[in-house]
């Protein structure tokens, strides 16, 4: 029992550690492209802040997404450790549900992000042009922007998070007959 928490708790340690330098690189790739206003890569080598906060909040809103679907992860992994006989997850089905999962995440965390400042963004063209002001470095704006991306991040997260544990294979307990 010893070793298994000890597999399990090391199997948790170096997912985390790929998964946040991937979800690092591939966010950050992600939204300096989907910006069809400005580069916002060029805005950051120039020091705007406005923008560097935007970008910074993007990142840990994608990596909250993302922790909330490593749950489930580890669910399957001690499952299959635990019990590998009964869970009759092989190897390979177990790294398949693993990306599965974890892109499921990710792909959430992006929809997630990108429908939530377009949304914010129509909600308030009329009076107020964020991409503009962004790129002009207007630091309220990109604080605003941050906040909100934050604030669906944090409410998305758990509903990642019940998708994935829903999606984790449970093992069968067999049949049961009842005698009279």
């Amino acid at each position: 029992m010893f070793t298994t928490r000890v597999l399990v708790s090391f199997f948790e340690f170096l997912l985390s550690v790929v998964m946040s330098g991937f979800i690092i690189y591939l966010t950050y790739r992600v939204f300096i492209k989907a910006n069809p206003d400005f580069d916002m890569e060029a805005e950051i080598k120039k020091g705007n802040v406005a923008v560097g906060t935007l970008v910074s909040f993007i990142l840990v809103s994608a990596s909250l997404i993302l922790q909330k679907g490593l749950g489930s992860v580890v669910s399957m992994f001690r499952l299959h450790l635990s019990a590998p006989g009964e869970s009759a997850l092989g190897l390979g089905k177990l790294a398949l549900l693993t990306a599965a999962h974890l892109g499921l995440s990710l792909l959430l965390a992006v929809i997630t992000i990108s429908v939530t400042l377009r949304l914010f963004g129509r909600l308030v063209r009329h009076h107020l042009h964020a991409g503009k002001e962004l790129e002009k470095g207007n630091l309220a704006v990109g604080l605003v922007l941050s906040a909100v991306v934050l604030v669906a991040a944090l409410y998305v997260g758990e509903g990642v998070s019940a998708i994935s544990k829903a999606l984790v294979p449970q093992p069968s307990i067999g049949q049961i007959e009842i005698m009279k």
